[in-house]
């Protein structure tokens, strides 16, 4: 120590000058960070290398980005990460920072990292500084550098590329499509997931590189894949000495594709190994600092993206099996009928969805067809689909009219407590007469294709989708009927065989209305070619397909039976009525009584509509037995029952039951647990198979 007082020396007042002096005048700074906080604090001349003025720098790093161009800031993130990583005690770096005006400089940073007694970093302190005029007359430097930002490019471009990559063959194919190996001058790559201990090749590098017995390797065996995987530290071979001697078990069957040396990767994602990536070169050796920041920074892009990739199609495969699952084993034989399903999954753009078809075989010669489409594109999407599906069938099954069959449905999904609501149409098929009961519950129109195969839409009356008519209170479903002849084919299907991405829906409509004439006759095969179709345009939804076409006239054993609701003023829905009692009479061999069988039943319905508070339920039937009958029913919710009177000579009401007397064989009223069922019989000719 100097002793002012003792001698005749004149020194400054701040001699000996403090580090922040002795920093600033050699145009450097120093920052502290402390790793645990995060916070970084940098000095007075640390702000004045960066270009900061007072106040735009509020202690985190991640502030500093506003000087730091994105290129560098990947590349010290690096750095700074692998040394953290390594184990290293400090690090140096040049690297370039973006001043106020626009203009890049060259600095410096040089830095150690302070651990604790276990080696957990905690603080790293260092200094940067301008190296602009050490680095100016550098041509090396410069040439070194514009190398090293035409590779970071690369990385870059690169990783935008793997964001949109869904599996694991995307990535691959982005990894080999994007130039990227090019650029760095690798020859090829070969690419291993980790499954269950073993390392699992995915990508096997140049043709005839595959070495018999390496598609599934342990962990443990000497092969620079398990190496990096167990070790999770990149290995680079600098040459082909170097691979000759680290693998010699590799190294014989590969020896005639001339690698000169190759970038082995551990890819990590949230801290585990999934993976390795093997970069392979044919004109190289050695790697440079900045050549191996620059693959460590891609393997990490690629690490990320591969998990995506195979969480995506863990879950989609997931979702498929549970759809799969859910979706019948088996359609069963249907007399009378032929039928082909079909069912396509996405496996672009969004995840598995909750379309389904179903068939249900109904009593009477009848044949409930199903469609129908969840909302949403998920596990949760087939898992209410499943239930939905049940619950329908079950309906159905009952006896139920399909109006009621669909509000039943919407009442079930809104009470699930979901918000999902689901699209469905429903249609039951009367074999015998070919009479078509529709129900639509927001769902698209139904196709009907003809013998001679021209085709064409069915608009059908609809209600709102199953969930949101239970929510609003609007489970009224009108019921539209139809005749379907023998040899027409009815065409149901999910709004993805349609829907295009810009287009309008009726377009969609419109095309697949051509495809379907211009379509095989075969039903399987024309099941197949639309569904070629989709896939050929890259259709991003899930797809599911019912076609029905009836043979021709089929009478079952036990007889025929239809059934349908007729609301209170709803005209439409009486004339429907009427029109499947024609039809059933038509069907049944009943032709020459039609006359007397509609009038019963039209005083039947009209006295239930004009006397009851509610609508009622029809149903026309054939009863097998020593003399065939046909039997008409009519249910309401009153349970006073109606009595036979005469009108007298001037009145017109009070008719009704004296004309279902005189026109029937026979005619009665049961009481029912919610109304009554009146009922009336006539004898029909027996049908003489052929």
């Amino acid at each position: 120590m100097v002793d002012r007082a003792a001698g005749a020396l004149s020194l400054p007042d701040d001699w000996p000058a403090g580090s922040e002096l002795s920093l600033s005048v050699n145009g450097m700074g120093s920052f502290d960070w402390d790793l645990v906080s995060g916070l970084m604090h940098l000095d007075q001349p640390g702000h004045e290398v960066f270009d900061l003025r007072p106040g735009e720098y509020d202690g985190r790093p991640e502030s500093l980005a506003l000087r730091v161009p994105a290129d560098e800031a990947v590349r010290l993130d690096t750095l700074v990460s692998q040394a953290l990583k390594n184990g290293s005690d400090r690090y140096g770096v040049y690297f370039r920072i973006r001043l106020r005006d626009g203009t890049l400089r060259w600095t410096h940073t040089q830095a150690s990292v302070i651990r604790d007694e276990t080696g957990r970093p905690l603080r790293i302190i260092g200094i940067v500084r301008d190296a602009t005029e050490e680095l100016a007359d550098s041509t090396e430097l410069v040439a070194a550098d514009t190398d090293r930002r035409r590779q970071t490019s690369v990385v870059e471009s690169t990783t935008a590329a793997l964001a949109h990559a869904r599996t694991v063959q995307d990535v691959i194919d982005v990894l080999k499509d994007s130039h990227g190996l090019e650029h760095f001058g690798a020859t090829s790559l070969v690419m291993g997931l980790l499954e269950s201990g073993r390392i699992h090749l995915v990508a096997e590098g140049p043709e005839g590189s595959f070495v018999p017995g390496t598609r599934y390797t342990r962990v443990d065996e000497e092969y620079p894949m398990s190496e990096v995987v167990r070790t999770l530290t990149p290995r680079f071979i600098e040459s082909e000495r170097d691979f000759a001697d680290s693998y010699p078990l590799l190294w014989p069957h590969i020896e005639d594709l001339h690698i000169t040396s190759a970038a082995y990767l551990p890819l990590i994602a949230q801290a585990r190994p999934i993976g390795a990536l093997g970069l392979l070169y044919g004109d190289k050796t050695g790697f440079s600092s900045e050549e191996r920041n620059l693959l460590v920074a891609l393997g990490s892009s690629i690490a990320q993206s591969l998990q995506r990739a195979v969480l995506f199609e863990q879950e989609h495969d997931l979702a498929e099996g549970l759809q799969q699952a859910m979706l019948p084993r088996r359609i069963p034989d249907v007399p009378g009928a032929q039928i082909a399903v079909r069912y396509r999954s996405a496996r672009i753009g969004r995840d598995i969805g909750g379309d389904w078809y179903d068939i249900i075989a109904l009593p009477g010669g009848r044949v409930g067809a199903v469609i129908g489409d969840v909302q949403g594109h998920d596990t949760d999407a087939a898992a209410v689909m499943g239930q939905l599906r049940i619950v329908l069938r079950a309906y159905a099954a009952e006896g139920h009219t399909p109006a009621t069959v669909m509000a039943r449905a919407s009442v079930f999904l809104h009470e699930l407590d979901t918000e999902r609501f689901a699209t469905c149409m429903y249609a039951e098929v009367d074999l015998t007469t070919g009479v078509v009961q529709l129900v639509r519950a927001g769902h698209v129109d139904p196709l009907i294709r003809d013998n001679d195969g021209d085709c064409r839409r069915l608009p059908v009356e609809g209600g709102l989708p199953l969930g949101l008519s239970a929510e609003f209170g609007r489970l009224e479903y009108p019921v539209s009927t139809v005749d379907l002849d023998p040899g027409q084919t009815l065409l149901l299907y999910t709004d993805g065989l349609v829907e295009q991405p810009g287009a309008d829906l009726d377009d969609g409509m419109q095309l697949l209305t051509a495809m379907v004439r211009n379509g095989p006759r075969d039903l399987q095969l024309l099941a197949d070619r639309l569904c070629e179709v989709v896939d050929e345009r890259g259709g991003d939804d899930d797809v599911a397909l019912l076609l029905l076409r009836r043979k021709g006239a089929y009478t079952p054993q036990s007889g025929g039976r239809l059934q349908q609701h007729v609301a209170q003023n709803d005209p439409e829905a009486l004339r429907s009525a009427r029109h499947m009692i024609l039809a059933a009479v038509r069907a049944w061999g009943a032709r020459e009584r039609s006359d007397e069988i509609e009038l019963a039943a039209d005083e039947m319905i009209t006295n239930a509509l004009m006397h009851t508070d509610g609508g009622a339920i029809v149903t026309v039937r054939v009863l097998a037995g020593p003399e065939r009958r046909l039997r008409v029913e009519v249910e309401d919710r009153s349970s006073a029952l109606p009595r036979r009177r005469d009108a007298g000579e001037s009145g017109v009401s009070g008719r009704g039951l004296m004309l279902v007397d005189r026109l029937a064989e026979a005619w009665g009223v049961e009481s029912r647990g919610s109304g009554k069922c009146v009922w009336c019989e006539f004898i029909v000719p027996v049908r003489v198979r052929h």
